[in-house]
């Protein structure tokens, strides 16, 4: 996973159906409660956990306003609490708890294919074999990463452009992706995709993941290595791209 010194280089959003409805009081007040859960929601997915603090600085919330919203999703089984690991508890005093959704948050999240695709996909295999499905999910994500410019070369910067350009695509795609640099034994780099519209998909046809693999590499230039997938009840899906130097 993310190293503790990873710098975020690249964080684009995309639409996100808060797990859970909106308060109904009023119309004015059903929007705004509606649009700060939505966000509080995104923030959960983009993190893959996040103190109720951090959560507050970066909405402008106070911390009964956080907890209001967090205790919501929590009730309903979309988010849940965990102590804090070692490494991120920074400074004096009790380690915050951290934050996240749960796999039935998740399975709220607005996703791209569902129960018809998975059919289409089993009988694609009955009919043509695993080739064919790896056929398939190969030229999936050949189309989505169709427009970014491949790496120019070896060297770093190089590469770690073509990175961002990555992340910005799977972004447009619903992937709400992000790059980060990684020191220590493995320097380099990582695109995390903090939501996956075709995880449900991806569970039973591992094909996809593995197609996406392949084509970050080969726009990249290089050998990626996938650390984490969300298919697999992972936060996020996590692709490493090692980089000769991480001070680039």
């Amino acid at each position: 996973m993310l190293d503790r010194s990873v710098e975020l280089r690249h964080t684009d959003v995309v639409k996100i159906k808060a797990p859970v409805a909106a308060a109904t009081t009023d119309a004015t007040g059903a929007t705004a409660e509606g649009h700060t859960r939505r966000e509080v929601v995104r923030l959960l997915t983009e993190s893959g956990s996040i103190t109720a603090g951090q959560i507050g600085e970066r909405l402008g919330l106070s911390a009964a306003g956080v907890r209001r919203h967090l205790d919501a999703l929590i009730a309903a089984g979309d988010a849940e609490a965990s102590p804090a690991a070692a490494w991120q508890h920074v400074g004096r005093g009790r380690p915050a708890k951290r934050f996240r959704l749960t796999a039935a948050g998740r399975a709220k999240l607005e996703h791209a294919y569902d129960d018809l695709a998975v059919a289409a996909l089993r009988q694609l295999r009955e009919i043509g074999g695993k080739e064919a499905i790896r056929a398939f999910a190969r030229r999936r994500i050949d189309t989505i990463l169709a427009d970014v410019t491949p790496a120019a070369s070896g060297e770093d910067a190089d590469i770690a452009a073509a990175a961002d350009r990555v992340a910005a695509a799977l972004t447009d795609a619903g992937y709400v992706a992000s790059t980060a640099r990684v020191a220590g034994p493995m320097q380099g780099m990582q695109i995390c995709q903090h939501h996956c519209p075709v995880s449900h998909v991806a569970e039973e046809f591992p094909e996809l993941c593995e197609a996406e693999r392949e084509a970050m590499a080969a726009v990249l230039g290089t050998h990626v290595q996938r650390l984490a997938t969300i298919a697999n009840g992972d936060n996020a899906c996590t692709t490493h791209i090692p980089l000769i130097s991480a001070d680039h």
